[in-house]
C-alpha cells in the first residue's frame, strides 16, 4: 500500500499518512463501493482534495472502516442496527477507542460529543460516526416499565 499524501499540521507538528481509495480497499479487503457506502451513511469521512475531488483516508480512519466492518460481517449487525448503535451508545464502546485519558468526551459522558467538541475540538473526534451523525437523535433502546 503506497502513501499518496502526507499532512502536516505545523502548529502541532503532526504528520499525517494518507491513502487512495483503492489501497484502502486492498488493505481492508472490501470493494471501494462498500467503502463509499460507508461514507454515504455517515460513517467515515475522509479528507477531499479541492482540486480532483479524490478521497483521503488516514490510518484512523482505515481503523473506523475495519471495525464496521467488524461490526457487520462478524457480529451480524445491519447498517440500520448499526446507525442505531452509533446514535445511542458512547464511540469508545463503539471503537474500542485507547485515549480516553485524554477525552474531553469520556470525561464527560452524559454530554452529547458535538457539543462537548465545540469546546475542545479534537481532530479524531470529528471523523468518528458518533460525531458525523450528531444530527440525528438518539433512540431509546430500553424502555422502563411503568
Amino acid at each position: 500500500m503506497g502513501i499518496i499524501a502526507v499532512r502536516v499540521n505545523i502548529n502541532a507538528m503532526k504528520v499525517k499518512k494518507m491513502y487512495l481509495i483503492g489501497d484502502v480497499s486492498r488493505k481492508v479487503k472490501l470493494s471501494q463501493k462498500r467503502i463509499r457506502e460507508y461514507e454515504k451513511e455517515g460513517f467515515i469521512l475522509p479528507i477531499r482534495d479541492p482540486k480532483t475531488n479524490n478521497r483521503y483516508y488516514t490510518d484512523f480512519d482505515i481503523k473506523q472502516i475495519e471495525q464496521i466492518k467488524n461490526l457487520i460481517h462478524k457480529h451480524g449487525l445491519t447498517i440500520s442496527c448499526l446507525k442505531i448503535l452509533i446514535k445511542s451508545a458512547p464511540c469508545w464502546n463503539i471503537f474500542n477507542c485507547k485515549k480516553t485519558e485524554d477525552c474531553a468526551v469520556f470525561k464527560n459522558p452524559h454530554t452529547p460529543c458535538y457539543v462537548t467538541m465545540k469546546n475542545a475540538p479534537d481532530s479524531s473526534c470529528k471523523t468518528c460516526p458518533v460525531y458525523l451523525n450528531r444530527s440525528q437523535k438518539p433512540i431509546k433502546i430500553l424502555v422502563k416499565q411503568k
